[in-house]
């Protein structure tokens, strides 16, 4: 096999060498030469006709660069609220533009605009060849079309064709540019470019640009200003100077000034001093109603319909403003501004969302868009900034999600959650357990961290950008520190995102326009319906909304009377405080309003301290509220199924009890062979963190077999095992193994020797004797009649004599049992026949027998005991001296058995006592005699 294969390469390697060699000999001769020149060069003059033809074709219908000065007549953009009664704003207005040459313009004007737009202007001939590769391999590869034009394609384009992005235009664009460079110089093409290129704010041209940003003529420009002017051409309205991205015009006016830097224009120094100088802007002129958002919607417009149709296409855009609430939002928030000046506080934005369809109601940027002192101009509604607090309720939702409950126990209990990161509480205490609804409810710091990390850090993320957050994209950096703050999110994304709690977990688009016509009446897009998409199970925002409209759950820590409580309109809001109070935030809703409110300062210096957003934010969010929602229908949120759970901590219960019964003597499980009183049902209280009961990803699940693993358990374990042994609470678990001294093989062996089964008993006494054994020693011996017990014997041998007196004559049932030192016990039981002599039974208690008495003694108290089954009828007391008897006294019956007399003073001599006792029925008993001595 390898034999043929070399032997085919060998053959085609043969055959290749033989076609070139060929070629090579067909080259030497000169008529194939010839030939072969001939038709290359028709080829070539094929694809230079090809090329010329569409040149002509795309030419024949371009205007002419001669007429580059007559221009379509612009119309106004007009932006109204959602009724159409109320103009906004009018985009276009009057055209401003003055023509000046080049030498008016400052050097620095023209070598920024240069350097950020066409480095090559004064070596190209009116395109760059690099550049075009360049964005049509990016349009190839991403799709993106990104720009590649030089200031001459520039110019062209503003002053001739549209800004359509399609290669056709393209095309027509770079032969009106070669026919401009033929026709004019390149100062020239410069000069026009910057007198008709657009700056924004009705600003066409540098010498306009100059006027309306900085009030000075083009000439007298700084280079930090001109650097500024040439950053705005690439999107005048992304980086006006009175909209939202200020700090993305400056990073751009530093981009240029490294670029000037690059090419020899200016020094570093200069570009350093340049980078430092402060830039004031003159106010903005014209009438404009609501400012922030009118900026806002038309950036919305610029990206997607172009700078020059926004302003000069006539549009008629119809908003989603509610005027009445926007009036609301500039009222309160310059009043809550002015209250917030304790706390140094200097600036505040509120922006209101309809939760129903996404529409936003009103937008309020700043205290005053036209306070320059403060970047009114900012629209803090749009900034990234730190939510603190607010930021919670999104990672208890997605933990309620993964099956955790509003009642699930967490202990906030300060914790190391690995490197030295210590949350703090706000109030620097610790509450011990609690549930997951009063954590939250009351904002707990250390109790949000374990939700965070029981719901997980990248889950959460995912779950409030489904909700509409869009600017948390680096999870590493935030960690567990996100849920209080640790990621920039913007109020009006925020406030957004909690109107799909408010809409029972149906999220609508925010959105800003209703409606857009052209100039010619063509209606453009109409956005008057708004379908949701379902980005939160209904019982998950239920169980949120539950939550936060909790006035009594919060009142712990904010009071009952706070700026929270809108008193008995359901009310759902959270506030946020960021480290060193550098921004307080309040975000709450109605089921048809959400609002959210930040206040602070725009330069993020902190405020006072103690300037939480409960205390600066909220009552602004209260005042609105109260405001626009005077006279509207309240409505009521859902309530949340309940929730049903095998497991305690998810429950509410602090401590896993298991309830066991246990043998005492041997603390384990009881078995059948434990006696009853040693019993004992006992519950056990395992206290341990949440981690050693559920799988943090599955808590509905299984216990965990060895909780210990989790990265947190340890962390978490400690401070928890601490508190329970300060509350005496147990952490031992129940015992599961079972009782081994109460057993089969451990039951006494016991016997009844004495009496015999069915004895006839004729005596008034009965003895009882037993045999018995037990492996583990005999304790005691019990004896019954009848099951009750007449007496014990707890040493060997096992007996006792028993009165029968109280016994009726008849077949009794005599029981003994025994117990071990444990009591197990066993027990035997005979018959025995009793019939004995029933005539009552006296028993001296008093006088002893043969006791001396003296006269001293008398009177004395004489007691006998009195046995009668039938009833005592009455007890006679004698005194007998010589062999005469003398009558005492005699009692009648009592309630007990004790009968009493008194004996007088009989005299000194010896004495014999007796009683007769008679019974009912007639029969009488005498009693043993008790001699005394008197003296």
């Amino acid at each position: 096999m390898l034999d043929k294969s070399y032997r085919n390469f060998r053959g085609a390697s043969k055959r290749n060498k033989t076609f070139w060699s060929a070629i090579r000999r067909k080259l030497k001769n000169k008529k194939f030469r010839r030939k072969l020149l001939a038709t290359i060069a028709v080829f070539f003059a094929f694809f230079v006709i090809a090329v010329i033809a569409v040149f002509a074709y795309l030419s024949k219908d371009l205007p002419s660069p001669d007429k580059i000065n007559l221009r379509n007549v612009a119309q106004s953009t007009k932006i109204y609220d959602r009724t159409g009664n109320t103009l906004l704003y009018e985009v276009h207005g009057e055209v401003k533009r003055t023509v000046v040459p080049l030498d008016q313009m400052s050097e620095y004007i023209r070598e920024a605009t240069i350097a950020a737009e066409d480095q090559h202007f004064y070596k190209h001939f009116g395109f760059d060849p690099v550049g075009i590769l360049r964005a049509v391999f990016t349009n190839i590869s991403s799709g993106e079309k990104p720009g590649g034009s030089t200031i001459t394609q520039q110019f062209v384009k503003n002053s001739i064709l549209t800004a359509e992005k399609t290669y056709t235009r393209k095309l027509k664009e770079l032969i009106l540019s070669l026919e401009v460079e033929m026709k004019f110089e390149k100062d020239d093409i410069l000069q026009m470019y910057l007198n008709e290129i657009p700056y924004g704010s009705n600003a066409y041209g540098v010498q306009a640009a100059s006027k309306t940003f900085f009030d000075k003529n083009a000439n007298e420009l700084t280079l930090a200003e001109a650097a500024l002017l040439a950053s705005l051409p690439q999107a005048p309205t992304y980086y006006s100077p009175y909209g939202t991205n200020i700090e993305g015009l400056k990073t751009r006016q530093e981009w240029v000034l490294d670029r000037m830097l690059d090419l020899g224009y200016i020094s570093g120094e200069e570009a350093e001093n340049a980078k430092a100088e402060e830039l004031k802007f003159e106010e903005l002129k014209g009438g404009i109603i609501a400012p922030h958002f009118v900026i806002y919607v038309k950036e919305q417009l610029v990206e997607k319909y172009g700078e020059k149709m926004v302003e000069q296409g006539g549009l008629q855009v119809y908003t989603t403003l509610n005027m009445d609430m926007q009036r609301t939002a500039e009222r309160v928030v310059p009043e809550g501004v002015e209250r917030n000046k304790r706390y140094n506080a200097s600036n505040a934005a509120l922006v209101a969302i309809d939760p129903e369809n996404g529409d936003i109601l009103a937008m309020q940027g700043s205290k005053d868009y036209w306070d320059k002192e403060n970047d009114g101009n900012v629209n803090v509604a749009l900034s990234n900034r730190q939510p603190g607090s607010s930021f919670k309720p999104f990672a208890y939702a997605k933990a309620f999600q993964k099956g955790y409950t509003p009642d699930t126990i967490l202990f906030d209990l300060i914790t190391d959650f690995g490197g030295g990161y210590i949350p703090k509480n706000y109030n620097l205490g610790e509450g011990g357990p609690m549930t997951m609804r009063a954590a939250l409810a009351n904002s707990k710091n250390i109790t949000a961290v374990k939700t965070l990390y029981l719901a997980g850090v990248d889950a959460t993320i995912e779950l409030a950008k489904e909700m509409g957050i869009s600017t948390l994209t680096d999870p590493e950096r935030y960690g567990l520190s996100l849920v209080l703050g640790g990621g920039e999110v913007k109020l009006l994304e925020e406030t957004a995102a909690f109107s799909v709690f408010a809409n029972d977990g149906e999220k609508h688009e925010k959105r800003s326009i209703l409606k857009v016509v052209d100039g010619n009446g063509k209606l453009l897009e109409d956005n008057s319906s708004s379908e949701g998409t379902r980005v939160l199970d209904s019982q998950v925002a239920r169980q949120i909304n539950d939550i936060l409209s909790d006035n009594a759950a919060r009142s712990p820590t904010f009071g009952s009377n706070s700026a929270m409580n809108l008193g008995s309109r359901p009310a759902a809001i959270k506030t946020g405080t960021t480290q060193e109070y550098r921004d307080g935030w309040a975000v709450g809703y109605t089921p048809n309003l959400a609002v959210g409110v930040w206040a602070g300062n725009n330069d993020n210096s902190p405020m006072a301290g103690g300037a939480a957003g409960i205390y600066v934010a909220a009552p602004i969010w209260n005042a609105f509220m109260n405001d626009v929602l005077s006279g509207v229908e309240v409505k009521y949120f859902e309530k949340p199924n309940p929730v049903v759970t095998k497991k305690a901590v998810l429950s509410g219960k602090t401590a896993e009890e298991t309830t066991v019964k246990i043998c005492k003597p041997s603390m384990k499980l009881a078995n059948e062979f434990c006696p009853e009183h040693l019993l004992e049902e006992k519950t056990y209280k395992r206290v341990h963190n949440i981690l050693y009961y559920v799988d943090k990803d599955n808590p509905q699940g299984d216990y965990p077999k060895n909780p210990q693993v989790d990265p947190q358990f340890a962390r978490w374990e400690g401070p928890v095992i601490a508190w329970a042994k300060g509350q005496n609470f147990a952490t031992e678990d129940p015992p599961t193994e079972t009782d081994d001294m109460h057993t089969a093989a451990n039951q006494p062996k016991i016997e009844i020797i004495m009496p015999a089964n069915n004895e006839l008993i004729e005596e008034n006494k009965l003895e009882a004797r037993v045999e018995v054994s037990a492996p583990l020693g005999i304790k005691k011996v019990d004896f019954y009649i009848d099951n009750i017990l007449f007496g014990s014997d707890n040493t060997g041998p096992y007996s006792y004599v028993y009165n029968l007196t109280n016994v009726s004559n008849g077949i009794h049932k005599l029981t003994a049992t025994a117990y071990d030192i444990v009591e197990n016990s066993t027990e035997t039981n005979i018959s025995v026949n009793i019939k004995v002599d029933r005539a009552p039974v006296v028993e001296f208690k008093n006088p002893s027998a043969n006791t001396e008495l003296s006269s001293s003694d008398f009177p004395l108290l004489l007691e006998v005991d009195v046995y009668a089954s039938a009833g005592v009828q009455n007890v006679k007391f004698y005194e007998s001296e010589a062999g005469e008897d003398e009558l005492i006294a005699t009692v009648k019956p009592s309630s007990g058995s004790l009968y009493q007399a008194t004996w007088k003073y009989p005299g000194a001599g010896s004495y014999q006592l007796y009683v007769i006792a008679t019974d009912s029925e007639g029969r009488s008993r005498t009693s043993d005699e008790i001699a005394v001595t008197v003296k």
